[in-house]
């Protein structure tokens, strides 16, 4: 059947305009900055760069290497899996700590414990709390940061010493109230214990407990590229999660007040991003 002129010239004239009205979109959103998709950004040190030494905190045994399989779950190659233990001995208390970074196009579904540990036979009791962190902010430099220019918020800042070199490096800490989602289980093969994991997420910039504001803090519209890190504490203790829940904040306070600075190294700098400083697009690979 021939088409009518008339018809075939209106639907011609029909997807025209429904080409130039996507390029005018596209170039409106660009002179407005807005990003309706992100670019990733590289982290600036590999996460298994972090110390083996942290304070009290000793590494024992080997980083965790997950499967292929495990990896494709997980979402991304750039992880750690480690352990440490107070003085190096599991006597005195053992924290594993997980920390997977994601950049670009943001997970909706972030891997979390109160999500994956039942599916480990693990029994969670209660429901998720968020507990505030009392880290020393020891050496932190509260008000020569740069500042946020969207919330007028100034970044702390923090020395680093690299492991290796020795050098000292400032980096910049990140904004938001210190606080972690801490979930208690129980295993049926060990009723005497609790187990506990405690998360918080570094998303451009800033920090939250929260696994549904994590896409809030890393999908501003205004900002072109996009990362976060969801950083995790597990350990399992001795006694019911009343009795064990104020040495686990003791344990974590500790362990993040001396990770973080170094983390920070290691995360993209985002106040040098926030002007215009940085422009690397390519995510690091994990090295074991």
């Amino acid at each position: 059947m021939q088409v009518d002129r008339a018809v075939r010239s209106a639907f011609i004239a029909g997807c025209a305009a429904l080409a130039l009205g996507g390029a005018g979109f596209r170039m409106a959103l660009g002179q407005l900055q807005v990003y309706l998709k992100k670019e990733p950004v590289s982290l600036r040190e590999p996460l298994d760069s972090l110390p083996a030494a942290l304070g009290s905190w000793k590494q024992i045994g080997k980083d965790s290497v997950f499967s292929d399989a495990l990896i494709e779950e997980l979402g991304t190659q750039n992880y750690l899996d480690r352990f440490y233990a107070v003085d190096g001995d599991p006597a005195k208390g053992v924290m594993q700590v997980h920390a997977a970074y994601y950049t670009g196009m943001i997970d909706a579904v972030p891997h979390i414990p109160e999500r994956c540990w039942n599916a480990n036979g693990l029994v969670m009791t209660g429901q998720p709390m968020v507990r505030p962190v009392q880290l020393s902010r020891k050496g932190w430099d509260e008000a020569g940061g740069p500042v946020q220019p969207g919330s007028g918020e100034r970044y702390a800042l923090a020395e680093v010493r690299d492991p290796i070199t020795r050098k000292t490096e400032t980096v910049s800490m990140p904004l938001g109230k210190m606080e972690m989602t801490v979930t208690a289980f129980q295993d049926p093969r060990n009723p005497k214990a609790t187990a506990l994991g405690g998360y918080l997420f570094i998303a451009n910039g800033a920090v939250t407990p929260s696994a549904l504001a994590v896409r809030n803090l890393s999908f501003k519209l205004s900002d072109r590229y996009a990362y976060y890190c969801k950083l995790q504490f597990s350990a399992q203790l001795p006694g019911s999660p009343d009795e064990v829940l104020p040495k686990f904040d003791r344990m974590t306070a500790e362990l993040l007040d001396t990770i973080l600075p170094h983390l920070m190294r290691c995360l993209p700098d985002w106040p040098a991003i926030e002007r215009g400083e940085t422009a690397s697009t390519h995510a690091s690979p994990k090295t074991n």
